[in-house]
């Protein structure tokens, strides 16, 4: 008996406290006093799945409202990132994050929860895609990491994956080179047999290299149609690697510069974009050459 009147004095004498204590001032985001997994684990006794939801659905909640009344919520990343941390199987947030994250999104607490996901479910590329697109696009890019968590899934036994998708970890390589750099290493991949089936997926990767559309007609594009008959008669034995390189360069768009630029400016950069380096050609044609044979 004395223990619980000691245990209701105890509690009486906090509900005061509250009851009297000066109110903190509004944020309007509950989240942003989120507490530590490793702390809450400890609370959860237990429980960490039903714990996560718990903070998923409050989380949730404060987003909707943030629809309604037209302010910023800038948790959802941090919420994910708790959850995500008590209940690692916890699939929906992985899902949820990356798919209404925008890839150049200047946040970045989502990236923890996204690199969480792609190692939990290896085998869903979906998830590592919205990683691999946020590491490649976001605030600080970083297309070689983005490469890696995009590169397992081309021999993938899984027979759902598109081709683009099973070849888009090398996109991603491209996009860290120089022009001449990625051109060369694109027709070295043309000519080895374990990109055979994915030829035509090159084209584009070719004409977007370039500086074009690469949401093209394939049937009636002038530029599509040339780098097909450039490509395919390389491959073919008709065009030397050498040709087709120089040809294909050649295509590449001028940039446009500023007015205020001298016109001197503009001409050296227009012959330097025609005219490529002849040991670029020459390395081309050797490591083409060299595979070939």
């Amino acid at each position: 008996m004395r223990f619980l009147a000691a245990i209701i004095t105890a509690i009486a004498i906090i509900a005061l406290a509250f009851h009297y204590a000066k109110p903190l001032p509004g944020t309007n985001f509950d989240e942003s006093f989120l507490p530590k997994a490793s702390s809450v684990r400890y609370m959860a006794a237990g429980h960490d799945a039903s714990v996560a939801g718990l903070f998923w659905i409050k989380g949730l909640t404060e987003l909707g409202e943030s629809y309604l009344t037209g302010k910023e919520y800038a948790y959802l990343g941090h919420v994910a990132e708790l959850s995500t941390s008590l209940d690692s199987l916890f699939y929906t947030p992985y899902y949820f994050v990356g798919g209404v994250t925008p890839v150049n999104a200047p946040d970045t607490s989502d990236f923890s929860v996204l690199r969480r996901a792609s190692r939990v479910y290896p085998e869903n590329w979906r998830l590592s895609l919205y990683f691999a697109l946020r590491l490649a696009r976001g605030p600080y890019p970083n297309r070689t990491e983005a490469a890696n968590v995009m590169r397992k899934y081309f021999d993938s036994p899984d027979t759902t994956i598109p081709d683009h998708i099973r070849t888009i970890y090398r996109s991603f390589e491209l996009d860290s080179m120089q022009t001449e750099t990625a051109l060369e290493t694109i027709l070295n991949d043309v000519m080895q047999p374990r990109f055979k089936k994915f030829r035509t997926s090159f084209y584009k990767k070719i004409l977007r290299l370039l500086g074009y559309n690469g949401f093209v007609d394939p049937e009636t594009d002038e530029n599509y149609l040339k780098v097909k008959a450039l490509v395919d008669g390389m491959v073919e034995g008709r065009i030397h690697p050498a040709v087709v390189f120089r040809e294909l360069l050649a295509m590449k768009k001028v940039e446009e510069l500023n007015v205020e630029e001298s016109k001197t400016e503009n001409s050296m950069d227009s012959t330097a974009a025609s005219t490529p380096d002849t040991t670029a050609v020459k390395a081309v044609a050797d490591s083409v050459e060299k595979i070939k044979n």
